[in-house]
């Protein structure tokens, strides 16, 4: 689960956008107080620090600098102040991304998963799925494996299936495909997503009447079950 804190006076707001982005697994910790977010951020492990600029006691560009004094954490600004002069100033005191007020929930947490992406970069392991042992991922080789022949696949392919097998038994969105799996653009529409699976479906040799590894979910996504 990703955990962020957001530090916004808006409560409202942001009770909304904490609602929201929990189905994507993501954990939002709310204060309202700019020396209550400080504090908070000191004493607990945050993957994100989502932040306002207009914020009671202390405004929010001195808090992008105290944070950046003191930890790494990525930092996005929610923002209804739109002078470029702030903008700049944001990101010259280390945040990452600046998103203007009004916006859409669901660019915020494109913005998350990008920027998460971005700083978390790529660490090679080895998963094998097994239950039986048809299907082996290797991610240090960024190879699958069926009964033991290795799947010709493309990038995109590979990185549905590969994050499909990861999530093995819980149900994956399209949109957590689309955010989640760098060969695939984040314009990429749900269309495109389905046509991917076909292909993968075909290489998989699988019936997607009677699947056996990949499973529609109507209305939302896909499930990988082995």
């Amino acid at each position: 689960m990703t955990h962020i804190l957001m530090i916004e006076d808006d409560l409202e707001l942001a009770e909304i956008l904490a609602e929201y982005l929990e189905p994507f697994d993501i954990k939002i910790t709310i204060a309202d107080d700019p020396y209550m977010g400080l504090s908070t951020l000191d004493t607990q492990k945050f993957d994100l620090v989502i932040l306002d600029l207009t914020l009671p006691g202390l405004d929010g560009l001195e808090v992008c600098k105290e944070i950046r004094k003191r930890h790494t954490v990525p930092i996005i600004i929610s923002s209804a102040r739109t002078d470029i002069a702030d903008k700049v100033t944001a990101l010259e005191n280390g945040a990452d991304d600046y998103l203007p007020k009004p916006y859409n929930p669901r660019e915020l947490q494109a913005r998350i998963m990008s920027l998460l992406r971005r700083q978390q970069g790529f660490t090679p392991t080895e998963v094998i799925v097994q239950k039986p042992k048809d299907l082996i991922l290797n991610e240090e080789r960024r190879s699958i494996t069926l009964r033991g022949k290795e799947l010709h696949l493309t990038a995109a392919e590979y990185g549905i299936l590969a994050y499909l097998m990861k999530k093995e038994g819980g149900v994956v969105s399209r949109e957590d495909l689309i955010y989640n799996i760098e060969a695939i653009s984040e314009e990429t529409t749900n269309k495109s997503i389905d046509v991917i699976i076909g292909r993968v479906r075909q290489k998989l040799g699988e019936n997607p009447k009677e699947p056996t590894y990949i499973h529609a979910i109507r209305g939302i996504g896909y499930k990988f079950l082995q």
